[in-house]
């Protein structure tokens, strides 16, 4: 079991110890808890889907990385797959404030980057900001997502969001979540494949501003991030953000990033490179490189 877990993990009821350790002892475990394995616990311990994500808070809060307000908050993303996401709030010391990435925003991103399809619920452990709930509604599920939060009744985000603005509003049909390919030629290593391969499926509607982040452990492992637009733009999540989440959430250290590629159009309406490029050195990261999209 990844030591981040250990504290969080003494405080759940023995019989949730039994059914989920085996689980987080995995080697390969990486901040989810598929369907088939939701279902088992389920079982064991008499639990409902709210009951079991509400349980698993303080696991997911366990992944947070807070060096600037040591302020950790869980989030877990109920996929329409059955799959439970884990989802934490990440801030990154010599950055700007705008690089954090919150808990909702880490869950939904996590559910997203790893192929699930359209999510029906968000159990958070504190209320969700304005910020995430305008992020929340660039999604596929629209207003109509649960929102569950301890001691309150779960509500919909259309209740937290009344008279939204969003991508309907924008007339746009493809939402965050869909499944696109906008079909970027790939070229290159393979962590430069990576990034093409997720700017080909990153969502910026209103830019049109694809990119793409993949970054490169020194043990090897390879997480790339899609950059998530968002109708109220300042919401939208960089790509790099999105990787950076993956890699966290997958039990590794943000200091064992070794090389990262960018990979964006050079005549795009906006650029992610002088971010990108500022936020990796200020986790030890200067072996940094662009490559330009081409379409097939």
């Amino acid at each position: 079991m990844h030591p981040r877990y250990s504290l969080a993990f003494a405080t759940l009821p023995t019989l949730l110890q039994s059914a989920i350790q085996p689980i987080l002892a995995a080697d390969d475990f990486a901040g989810f808890i598929t369907a088939p394995q939701a279902s088992e616990i389920k079982k064991h311990c008499g639990l409902t889907d709210s009951e079991l994500a509400f349980a698993l808070l303080p696991l997911a809060a366990a992944c947070a990385v807070a060096p600037l307000s040591d302020f950790k908050v869980g989030a877990i993303a109920r996929g329409k797959s059955g799959t439970l996401w884990f989802g934490a709030n990440m801030e990154f010391t010599g950055t700007t404030m705008q690089q954090t990435v919150h808990a909702e925003q880490s869950a939904v991103t996590h559910a997203w980057l790893r192929g699930e399809q359209a999510l029906e619920c968000i159990t958070v452990n504190y209320t969700p900001c304005g910020h995430c709930r305008q992020f929340m509604n660039e999604l596929n599920s629209g207003s109509e997502l649960t929102i569950e939060l301890p001691g309150r009744t779960a509500a919909t985000l259309g209740d937290y969001l009344p008279d939204s603005f969003g991508p309907r509003d924008l007339a746009i049909s493809t939402l965050l979540m869909d499944d696109i390919d906008h079909g970027f030629t790939l070229s290159g290593d393979a962590l430069e494949q990576a990034a093409i391969a997720a700017a080909s499926h990153s969502h910026a509607p209103y830019s049109k501003a694809w990119s793409g982040v993949a970054l490169q452990t020194t043990q090897g492992a390879i997480f790339a991030g899609r950059y998530a637009e968002n109708a109220a733009f300042n919401p939208s999540l960089p790509p790099l953000q999105g990787a950076l989440n993956l890699l966290s959430l997958s039990g590794f250290s943000l200091n064992d990033i070794q090389r990262a590629v960018l990979a964006e159009a050079p005549d795009a309406t906006l650029s992610q490179q002088s971010a990108t490029s500022a936020t990796l050195a200020a986790l030890g990261c200067n072996r940094f490189t662009t490559v330009s999209l081409i379409k097939a």
